[in-house]
């Protein structure tokens, strides 16, 4: 299934708990947000695909219709500079093309698969940066959405299994790659995805392990120890509990007043207590994480 309907199937009820008025006031800041060459801004003010494909699920989201015109013409530039991006951003241009009613405006794809398989590590995943031995479960997730999003299966799915099965750390936790095996929401939550796309057996104690991450501030750490919770892991951390189907009904009201305490009048919200900046990314997860707050 498409990694990204999935999340969309969920985000799209955060309407029902925003309210209307809400609702446009975050339409409006991410529509704010738009580039004249028509892609989507990051933190500089710069058009940027990762950015963008944020901005189109956000949209998406709150089921208004997609700048489709614009977003083509800024996706057709982008497929047109294949060799200036990096593997992140070219999950992204999948992804953002995988949005479009049209697919097939922006062009033939198979050179961006292409290129994202030249980050394919010895161990079966995928990492960041090319030439590697090892994945990183960062890696794997978007790898595997920017094909999943196509109606494509990851090649070789034995080998992204074998890389997550080297993640694994005790507690039924996953960390990022094996150079830093720290165990952290993100990843475990991007792991959970992909196994239960892929039919893996996921650990027992996994859910209790996420569960201890919960913040008595009424979000998600993303790592143990770590000083604050932030909305990332937050909405993550909720769409792993539902896929695992996992309760967390007496913790919503905290956790709604969490999210509230991140959100301002201005349609954006802050990825942390310390974030003083509003972006794209982190409101596309205030959405997500409001969305499974709302079942």
């Amino acid at each position: 299934m498409s990694l990204r309907l999935e999340m969309l199937q969920v985000a799209r009820l955060a309407p029902s708990v925003l309210g209307e008025e809400a609702s446009g006031l975050i339409h409006d800041f991410v529509k704010s947000q738009e580039h004249a060459d028509g892609g989507f801004c990051d933190r500089d003010g710069d058009a940027d695909l990762y950015y963008t494909s944020f901005a189109i699920d956000a949209l998406t989201a709150l089921q208004v219709p997609l700048p489709e015109e614009g977003l083509t013409n800024f996706l057709q530039r982008k497929l047109g500079e294949l060799d200036e991006l990096d593997f992140v951003h070219l999950c992204c241009l999948a992804r953002c093309a995988s949005a479009l009613s049209d697919r097939q405006a922006v062009g033939d794809l198979s050179p961006v698969f292409e290129a994202i398989e030249k980050y394919r590590t010895e161990d079966g995943g995928y990492n960041q940066a090319e030439g590697m031995e090892t994945g990183s479960a960062y890696a794997c997730f978007l790898a595997y959405g920017a094909y999943a999003d196509h109606g494509k299966s990851v090649p070789n799915e034995p080998g992204v299994a074998a890389c997550l099965e080297s993640l694994k750390v005790d507690g039924g936790a996953w960390a990022n790659d094996v150079t830093l095996p720290v165990p952290n929401i993100p990843s475990t939550a991007a792991a959970i995805t992909i196994c239960r796309n892929l039919k893996i057996a996921i650990p027992p104690e996994t859910p209790e392990w996420i569960l201890e991450s919960f913040h008595s501030g009424g979000g998600f750490l993303p790592f143990p120890m770590a000083p604050m919770p932030d909305l990332l892991s937050t909405a993550v951390a909720l769409h792993a509990l539902d896929g695992l189907q996992v309760s967390f009904e007496e913790k919503k009201e905290s956790m709604l007043d969490f999210i509230d305490s991140l959100w301002t009048a201005a349609g954006g919200f802050h990825g942390s207590w310390e974030d003083d900046d509003l972006d794209i990314e982190y409101t596309y997860y205030g959405l997500l994480a409001l969305g499974h707050l709302a079942l």
